[in-house]
């Protein structure tokens, strides 16, 4: 098995809370390295300039117009996946504090989850794994790895932003071990196959994929649920999809919105909705940190090996919780992301995709420049995918009424 190599250290990485951490903590000073050596900071832990770097990349600002769940122009107020993800990240690093975890490696991770996601959210993703399902696929995930390991071009030794193996494992296994120990897809992978753009990285890296990530990984993955809930049911709220008393019925939900009415009976909607989502957000890291102490208390886990070799996700909602959880996604589902308004908005956006996915697959000389210069690093069909994919909304829109004598509207 092919390891990262370790990085020949200038300064040895002491004093920066080591002694506070837990035993299963990933330890910047002990991380298995990067992909290329390079002289470690004198000022930062490594898990630190993973962040930096994720922060300061092109694909992080593009993050700020590309959709939640509603298009671009809906509003100033809606959440995009920069807001979301800059959330997620504060989640993250509450649920890692408690912990004593990493806390700059879970954040790291929340910053860069999202990368890899299309225009217009989910119908733009489902929209680019159809066209290339027969070229090798397209996950939102294995986009992110793609971008962190190939596609940022920034730095003068290297492709891609050259990021610690813990922040890659962390990416790779967002929401948990991708193969059996034989190499075999599991999970939801099973019958779509891993991500190529995971698979492929880990041939040449191998970042054992049959294995858990680290705990600082699990918090990112469980905070951005929390974040999805809370946020997309005060979103809905805004804009009108559903009230407040269609939430009253809401695992879990309906109990805190009692309570919120019942010590300010006189409150205001808008006020109400965010304390509401405030102790959804309160209650949901509460328990998860409330449940994993537990669980954690009953392990004897000496490092963070122990816990990629535990066989389950040790960072999860009680059983109470889960079925909330549970109740909020269905609930969501029906009221929300299949709504007839939010259907049709969804059928749109996935034609813009199609539409620019093909016309760049016979016309690759109108992508940019830098996506023509990596000829002969992918196939075609690739790099029209990561063009089309690392698309704003408002640029997919813009291209799309370019190129073509009709635009489908998107409100």
């Amino acid at each position: 098995m092919q390891v990262f190599e370790k990085a020949e250290k200038s300064f040895q990485n002491i004093g920066f809370g080591r002694e506070s951490l837990a035993p299963f903590a990933s330890l910047a000073d002990e991380s298995r390295g990067r992909l290329l050596n390079e002289n470690e900071s004198r000022t930062r832990t490594a898990f630190q300039r993973d962040r930096d770097r994720i922060i300061h990349s092109t694909a992080f600002r593009r993050l700020k117009h590309k959709t939640q769940v509603f298009i671009f122009h809906e509003g100033d107020h809606f959440r995009t996946r920069l807001t979301h993800t800059i959330e997620v990240a504060q989640m993250a690093r509450s649920i890692a504090r408690a912990l004593r975890l990493d806390e700059d490696l879970a954040e790291a991770l929340a910053l860069a989850h999202d990368l890899g996601h299309t225009p217009f959210g989910h119908a733009g993703e489902d929209a680019l794994s159809d066209v290339m399902k027969n070229h090798g696929g397209f996950e939102h995930n294995g986009q992110t790895l793609r971008i962190v390991t190939a596609l940022e071009r920034r730095y003068a030794a290297f492709d891609g932003l050259n990021l610690t193996f813990e922040t890659l494992e962390g990416i790779a296994k967002h929401n948990g071990p991708l193969e059996d120990e034989a190499g075999n897809p599991i999970g939801k992978y099973k019958f779509s196959m891993v991500p190529g753009g995971i698979k492929e990285y880990s041939n040449k890296h191998d970042l054992i994929l049959h294995s858990h990530a680290s705990l600082e990984a699990q918090a990112a993955a469980i905070a951005d649920d929390i974040a999805y809930n809370a946020h997309d049911i005060d979103d809905g709220l805004r804009e009108g999809i559903f009230q407040l008393d269609d939430l009253i019925e809401v695992p879990m939900v309906g109990d805190l919105l009692k309570q919120v009415r019942r010590i300010y009976p006189n409150l205001d909607v808008s006020r109400t909705t965010h304390e509401l989502v405030r102790c959804v957000i309160t209650v949901f890291i509460e328990d998860v940190i409330s449940t994993t102490k537990t669980i954690l208390e009953k392990k004897s886990f000496k490092s963070v090996d122990d816990v990629r070799y535990a066989g389950q996700t040790l960072i999860n909602f009680s059983s109470e919780y889960q079925m909330a959880d549970q109740g909020i996604k269905a609930f969501l589902f029906e009221h929300m992301y299949r709504s007839d308004e939010m259907m049709a908005k969804r059928q749109a956006a996935q034609e813009i995709v199609t539409d620019l996915f093909g016309f760049y697959l016979a016309n690759p000389g109108e992508m940019s420049h830098e996506v023509n210069g990596l000829e002969g690093e992918a196939p075609l069909t690739r790099r029209v995918s990561d063009y089309v994919a690392g698309m704003t909304d408002r640029f997919a829109v813009q291209e799309h009424r370019r190129l073509f004598d009709v635009t489908p509207k998107l409100r």
